[in-house]
């Protein structure tokens, strides 16, 4: 057979049901080969748009997402949604295709080394020299992509292999075994946290990765330790858990930290550094870790190591549950809980035109009734978000949070929507991350999607200036003139809404989840609320 039929026999193997991407003139053997397979190749319009789908799939899925591009352009195009994969460790496989072999030695058209270009952004990265590697190849990059931690994996089809006669059958998909600590371990945690009086939980993402959500709820409950999480683990309880002590991330002495700053231990389960740094929650390294992870933890000062569980998150949890004593919980954090509860909804009923960013958030919150997958662009929307939003349900949402890069709002609610199509999707965007990559409207349009847009509308990069008035005291260089939004989704089928004043945001964001279509919410928003929070958390006192 021709080795880009081998290539694809090897995806339908794995269970590929979907891949994103842009054909190209090195890779249309490939494109060739998936007419009529199982694979549905979702055409879109950019190729970074393809790597965040990609990205959002995965997340959501635990299974690879994969994305395709040419060679050269193509292929670079792909380099953000990468990195984003590669950070929040999101298993995703991207494929490209590449100059025949025969070319590669010397300049030519389009060609550079790709393989040297993703070294850095992916786990594992192989050009395909001899088709008959091609199962092993295939087989290895997806078991790499799904591997703790996850991440992306890069393959490199030249297009004179793709076109060459081979032979070859897919390798069977094997389980991967979840791995257990070290009982030595265990009884070391358990004993350093049976000394403890105040413990607290800090999850992150590798909760979810590891399916440990249910056991993690059942030790804190169990054990009455309360639980943070990172902006990625959103969801590990229901946002009314009397054990919340909801979300930490905004590198800033928010409320929440009261609780750490009362604590004598810190259980961190399935988090990533590169979630938010010990630094801001564990400040003067004051309380000792206790290290839940897949693997071991990385050197740092601010994270010193009491005892390290290394293993499946799930199975580290369950083996501490029954050697760990149930503890008090004291009154401060009793307070605490109350107070975070009164400060994070005091704004929720603010009126007026634009509208205040905490009445959005209060507002989608209400208009979702705990369903919607929520993607999250970047931007200063996106750390109102993070401090404001609690969902009711694990991964239920997506912020890019580790690469943190504009543009994945609208691509991921289209791959929200293909993984899990029975789930209402709101993608929450700035107008500057709208317009990166608002173009896959036509994408969503074309598939028959149905999801809600959420534009904060104000003609700037909201979060640099916010960066700039607590810094200068000033802004400069970041305004930007928006197109007429409703106009843009009319050009593409999609209904549009206007919304300049409060009282009008919940209806519409009511009807436009009801209405199973696409539908852009146009929302005028004051970002003067930015620098008041500023101003309130550096006067931040733990009044406990």
């Amino acid at each position: 057979m021709k080795a880009s039929d081998l290539f694809v026999k090897c995806l339908e193997n794995e269970g590929v049901k979907y891949i994103f991407g842009i054909p190209g003139e090195e890779n249309t053997d490939f494109v060739e080969s998936l007419n009529g397979s199982d694979i549905e190749l979702i055409l879109v319009h950019h190729e970074q748009a393809a790597a965040f789908m990609a990205d959002v799939f995965g997340r959501l899925t635990g299974k690879p997402g994969v994305c395709l591009a040419t060679l050269g352009p193509g292929a670079t195009n792909l380099l953000t949604g990468i990195g984003d994969a590669y950070l929040d460790h999101a298993p995703v496989v991207a494929i490209t295709g590449q100059a025949g072999l025969e070319r590669i030695h010397k300049e030519s058209h389009q060609y550079v080394d790709i393989i040297g270009v993703f070294e850095k952004v992916t786990k594992w990265n192989q050009q395909i020299r001899v088709a008959h590697t091609i199962p092993e190849i295939v087989r290895k990059a997806f078991k790499q992509a799904v591997l703790e931690k996850p991440g992306a994996v890069h393959i490199e089809l030249p297009e004179d292999i793709a076109m060459s006669e081979t032979e070859g059958t897919p390798l069977p998909v094997t389980p991967i075994p979840a791995s257990s600590p070290a009982k030595s371990a265990i009884q070391k945690a358990a004993e350093v946290i049976n000394r403890a009086k105040k413990p607290i939980i800090l999850a992150g993402n590798g909760v979810f990765r590891d399916g440990a959500t249910d056991a993690l709820r059942e030790f804190a409950e169990a054990k009455n330790i309360p639980v943070v999480n990172t902006f990625m683990a959103k969801g590990v309880l229901p946002s009314n858990h009397p054990l919340t002590l909801y979300t930490v991330g905004m590198q800033a002495k928010d409320y929440v930290l009261c609780g750490f700053d009362q604590a004598d231990l810190i259980i961190t389960a399935g988090y990533d550094f590169v979630e938010y740094l010990p630094k801001y929650w564990n400040d003067e390294a004051m309380n000792p870790i206790i290290h839940i992870d897949s693997l071991p933890a990385e050197v740092d000062a601010y994270y010193p190591l009491a005892a390290e569980l290394v293993g499946n998150v799930k199975e580290g949890i369950a083996a501490l549950n029954p050697l760990v004593e149930r503890k008090e919980l004291s009154p401060e954090i009793q307070t605490l809980k109350a107070q975070l509860v009164e400060k994070l909804h005091a704004s929720d009923e603010l009126s007026g035109s634009p509208v205040k960013p905490q009445r959005i958030i209060a507002d989608i919150k209400k208009a979702e009734k705990g369903e919607a997958i929520i993607i999250s662009d970047v931007g200063a929307h996106k750390m109102w978000i993070a401090r404001l939003y609690q969902p009711e349900k694990p991964n239920h949402t997506i912020i890019s949070n580790g690469w943190a890069s504009m543009g994945i709002a609208v691509p991921g609610a289209i791959a929200a929507k293909l993984a899990h199509p029975e789930k209402p999707v709101i993608a929450v965007t700035g107008d500057g991350g709208f317009l990166m990559n608002g173009v896959e409207l036509a994408t969503a349009k074309r598939l028959g999607l149905a999801f809600v847009i959420v534009i904060f509308h104000d003609s700037k990069f909201g979060l640099i200036e916010w960066k700039q008035l607590n810094k200068f005291n000033r802004s400069s260089d970041i305004a930007f003139t928006d197109p007429d939004f409703l106009d843009f989704a009319k050009s593409f089928g999609v209904k549009g809404v206007k919304v300049s004043h409060s009282d009008d945001l919940l209806p519409a964001l009511e009807k436009a989840i009801a209405s199973q279509e696409i539908v852009l919410i146009d929302v005028d928003v004051d970002y003067s609320e930015n620098v008041k929070l500023s101003k309130t958390l550096g006067d931040y006192i733990c009044r406990i």
